[in-house]
């Protein structure tokens, strides 16, 4: 029986609630994706200066090119993703080569080492882009309200944290040797990959109906870039991202020159992210009764007090920093959470006067442009940090002179976050109903 127009386009309905068993399946690809994005950014410089002899100019210039280039095809995924009619299947796609590009990347040959550093990574990072892109804008048309699409992202967001986590802690526990824990880790990554990739492709229902986009793909990122909620939201997501990466740069130099404790580095980490994952319920719940832009601007205010309690600090202050820890790590929960909560619902937002679920069918290119600005963020807080170190005459190691490191670890995220808690104010109707 053939189908009118509005039949093509409208999805049936979703169940009223998706299961927690579910929302859990859904999350846990987060995992290991979170996984294969620690050792990159952390390990790989340090493994390949080592272990295969790279110059650090060279390897220098091989990292920044590759992750440029990372960032600039984020949006070129999420415009293709929208043009399949089923998601998963870029999911499945990508995953092989990410097994493959890290099982390369972290076991480096003692010859052509160059070559296979930006071969491998270029297998990486586009087989995790992919992979990312695709994951959540299928999280995006999974949710059938603003409380699943804020319910499906705490699962994802707090399985990535789980997984940074035991990336973090799994090369060491393997060896004491950096190289060849870190080989240990990429053999068993494919496992943890496919098990639990399994485990949400599998166990996760189908979302609605959606017909792929057709027509011109830069016409389709063009007008998501026309979304005037969209760019709202994205204004405040690029100074409260500054201004969390900026203390993520400097902090194990704040710990060790400030606070004179460089051993208790591993620790103050483990605890800000177990507090970032142990938070994820309440911020859930504090959105569910008083919104997500306004549990978002609290927790920017907890980071506020947590930053200005630091800028006190000085050696010896380990509890007080392990508060400062606590505190911000629970802020970093809804960092994770609510923004990509909203662009969910802006990415899915029904048509003015229409009262049927949504098919937009755009939420891959809106979160090809969202993970595109979250990467230039990292790269902008650390352009803009490491100079401005030097600027202030801070020389890491050199523990007498700290002022200048407290000013740019403590103070200058205040101005970013003040920044973007004054925007997402401002536009708090705008940003929590997506119109």
């Amino acid at each position: 029986m053939s189908r009118s127009p509005a039949s093509a386009v409208v999805p049936a309905a979703l169940p009223a609630a998706l299961p927690r068993s579910a929302l859990l399946a859904y999350g846990a690809l987060g995992l290991p994706l979170a996984m294969a994005a620690l050792p990159v950014y952390v390990h790989v410089p340090r493994l390949y200066a080592e272990a295969a002899g790279m110059s650090l100019s060279l390897l220098g210039a091989l990292l920044l090119g590759a992750r440029l280039l990372d960032a600039g095809i984020d949006p070129l995924l999420g415009a293709w993703s929208d043009r399949s009619r089923r998601r998963q299947r870029l999911i499945v796609f990508a995953l092989p080569g990410l097994a493959i590009g890290m099982l390369a990347l972290l076991n480096p040959p003692s010859t052509a080492a160059p070559l296979w550093l930006l071969a491998s990574l270029l297998l990486t990072y586009f087989a995790f882009s992919l992979a990312s892109v695709a994951y959540q804008a299928w999280g995006a048309e999974l949710g059938s309200n603003t409380g699943e699409r804020t319910r499906l992202t705490a699962s994802r967001e707090g399985f990535g944290l789980l997984g940074v986590i035991v990336a973090a802690a799994l090369p060491g526990l393997l060896s004491s040797d950096l190289a060849q824990g870190l080989s240990g880790f990429a053999k068993l990554f494919p496992l943890l990959l496919l098990l639990l990739a399994s485990w949400t492709l599998l166990a996760t229902p189908a979302a609605a109906c959606r017909p792929p986009v057709r027509g011109s793909l830069l016409v389709d990122l063009g007008s998501v870039l026309g979304d005037r909620r969209f760019r709202h939201l994205l204004q405040v997501f690029v100074l409260n991202g500054i201004a969390a990466a900026l203390p993520a740069t400097l902090v194990l130099f704040f710990v060790a020159d400030v606070l004179q404790a460089d051993a208790w580095s591993g620790a103050f980490l483990a605890l800000y992210f177990a507090s970032a994952v142990a938070f994820l319920p309440f911020w859930v719940g504090l959105a569910r009764r008083f919104g997500r832009v306004r549990s978002w601007l609290l927790s920017m205010l907890v980071a506020v007090a947590s930053f200005v309690w630091a800028a006190g600090l000085g050696a010896g202050d380990l509890w007080p920093f392990a508060l400062v820890c606590l505190l911000s790590g629970a802020a970093l929960g809804a960092d994770l959470t609510m923004p990509p909560a909203l662009l969910a619902d802006i990415s899915e937002q029904p048509s003015e006067g229409r009262g049927e679920r949504p098919c937009r069918a755009q939420a891959g290119a809106y979160f090809g442009w969202w993970n595109l600005v979250a990467k230039l963020n990292l790269a902008l807080a650390a352009g803009l940090s490491l100079p401005l170190l030097d600027l202030v005459g801070y020389r890491p190691g050199t523990a007498g002179d700290t002022a200048g490191l407290v000013a740019v670890y403590c103070l200058l995220p205040l101005a970013f976050k003040g920044g973007a808690a004054l925007l997402a104010w401002r536009w708090r109707d705008s940003l929590e109903t997506g119109r």
